[in-house]
């Protein structure tokens, strides 16, 4: 197979390269080159997908059979269906990384491939969907921004040439987000922990090797495209499994103070963000990716993605720089007040 990836050089698109790499495809990678290198053994293409002239030149660069898109997270619609019309003459498959998001009953709801999708043209500009500042309703903006990106890419390739991978929460080597690596941090750190929430609340994160995977397999699978939910089986993992398994990972003697639900929501404690994972919307866990699991997807035990994340965290292992990481994490202050107050 010969591979076009827009991006890698971090997380995700890197471990596609990577991937790919070690099946014996030829590799290329488009991007500004400028948070990283893609691994050894890619051909490299530096360019700005927003500038029309840079796509025009990459094209020149094909043909292609398949490319997976990994780094239009930040873009608007339109431009990435300028990309993908720059990219179909010479590309025979689009596999285009989404994500739950674009989904109006997220994170409320119970999900499947059938659920609605938000709106959002394929021409959209960044604007399109922004909430105002006072605005004290969902948060649709970015959901909107990928629903539209999808209709993009379907519009430029046709759908039967588009595969859309819609992941909820990725982990593993290379995270740039910072929700397990504070995790490990912190388990790291011992003592009484706050943990959030039901020791059996399941929870559903993907591991990004097996989204790397999948991907690749889309990329060279015949027939038709479509969508695919792309999460860990529901059920399978619990908080309780993810808290223990980051203690073992870390040889921590640390252990854990199981807080209720009503009890950090009545305290203030930001969902997802100050205890991250940590979220009590009906829908936020109970993704159905039975499809995916029907059509090849294989998700590691999580105890695997931790131990995995920590040998990354320990030899060293950076991730590129991002405003993201910055958001998680409880402080040591308001953890201690909530394990005074249970007990702890």
């Amino acid at each position: 197979m010969r591979i076009l990836v827009l991006g890698g050089t971090w997380f995700l698109g890197r471990a596609v390269a990577q991937t790919a790499l070690d099946r014996g495809w030829s590799v290329s990678a488009f991007n500004r080159g400028r948070s990283g290198k893609a691994p050894e053994g890619t051909r490299e293409i530096h360019g700005d997908r927003t500038v029309r002239e840079d796509l025009a030149a990459l094209a020149q660069h094909g043909p292609w059979d398949a490319v997976i898109d990994t780094s239009a997270s930040e873009l608007a619609p339109r431009d990435v269906l300028a990309g993908a019309k720059s990219l179909e003459p010479v590309t025979g498959k689009y596999v285009y990384i989404s994500t739950v998001n674009a989904y109006r009953g997220w994170p409320n709801e119970p999900l499947t491939e059938a659920s609605e999708l938000l709106d959002g043209p394929a021409d959209a500009d960044a604007e399109y969907g922004r909430l105002p500042a006072n605005w004290d309703g969902p948060d649709w903006y970015y959901g909107r921004q990928k629903a539209g990106a999808e209709r993009a890419s379907q519009a430029a390739f046709g759908a039967n040439r588009v595969s859309i991978l819609r992941p909820g929460v990725i982990l593993g080597p290379g995270e740039y987000v910072g929700r397990l690596p504070w995790w490990l941090r912190r388990a790291e750190k011992g003592g009484a922990i706050l943990a959030p929430g039901r020791p059996e609340a399941s929870i559903q994160p993907v591991d990004v090797r097996d989204v790397a995977a999948f991907a690749l397999d889309q990329a060279a699978a015949s027939g038709s495209g479509g969508a695919f939910n792309v999460t860990a089986p529901v059920g399978r993992e619990t908080m309780n499994g993810f808290l223990t398994a980051c203690l073992k990972a870390t040889g921590s003697g640390g252990h854990l103070v199981w807080a209720p639900d009503d009890l950090l929501i009545k305290r203030g404690v930001q969902q997802w963000t100050e205890l991250p994972l940590w979220r009590t919307s009906a829908g936020v866990w109970n993704v159905d990716s039975s499809r995916a699991q029907a059509a090849g997807l294989r998700c590691r035990p999580l105890m695997e993605t931790i131990t995995g994340t920590w040998e990354w965290m320990q030899g060293g292992g950076r991730p590129v720089e991002h405003p993201r990481w910055a958001e998680h994490g409880i402080s040591t202050a308001k953890e201690t007040r909530l394990l005074e107050e249970l007990g702890a």
